[in-house]
């Protein structure tokens, strides 16, 4: 991989396992559970997902269909979420287009329970953030769930991710040639 990528502000070339002509993907600084990779537009001055060309737009949902399959497939995932806060009032923490891809087992099912939850979520932090919320008061930033319980991972962590995740990308397109023919050839 040659020269420097960047997520937000950060320079994060050494979390990145793939890169194709308008996309990468990267490990996450703070993941959900394990497997929970990003996917980013090389131009990341992109806000909105409408804000990206056709061909950068091709280009972004050509990768986000090899990785999903590729983190299906490495973390033995039944299904996965795909998900994309499209502006700030969606959600969006990073202001640039990303989408998580996070997996999902059968043993730890919400169903439609998920929405409740995202929901319950999505109300303490309008609330904490005062940006309405259904009270519109702002609160301790401990309200937020999925943030406690989530922590910074050290470099060399999650570099070592991203190399064991590049050389096993590369083994999953030998398996399956037809993810080549299909999606195009990977880095």
């Amino acid at each position: 991989m040659t020269g420097q990528i960047y997520f937000s502000k950060f320079l994060v070339t050494e979390q990145v396992f793939y890169v194709s002509k308008h996309t990468f993907a990267l490990v996450n600084l703070k993941p959900i559970v394990p497997g929970h990779i990003l996917i980013v537009p090389l131009r990341t001055s992109a806000i909105t997902l409408g804000s990206l060309t056709p061909e950068e737009s091709q280009d972004y949902f050509r990768t986000l269909q090899l990785i999903q399959q590729f983190i299906k497939w490495e973390y033995k995932a039944d299904s996965l979420n795909i998900a994309m806060q499209d502006g700030p009032e969606a959600g969006q923490s990073v202001p640039h287009v990303h989408t998580h891809v996070i997996p999902r087992y059968r043993k730890n099912n919400f169903g439609d329970e998920i929405y409740k939850k995202i929901d319950d979520w999505q109300f303490r932090r309008d609330i904490y953030l005062g940006n309405g919320g259904r009270e519109g008061r702002k609160q301790d930033a401990s309200n937020f769930a999925p943030d406690r319980e989530r922590f910074e991972r050290d470099a060399t962590v999650m570099h070592e991710e991203a190399r064991t995740l590049k050389k096993r990308l590369g083994e999953f397109v030998k398996e399956f040639p037809e993810i080549n023919e299909k999606w195009g050839e990977h880095n």
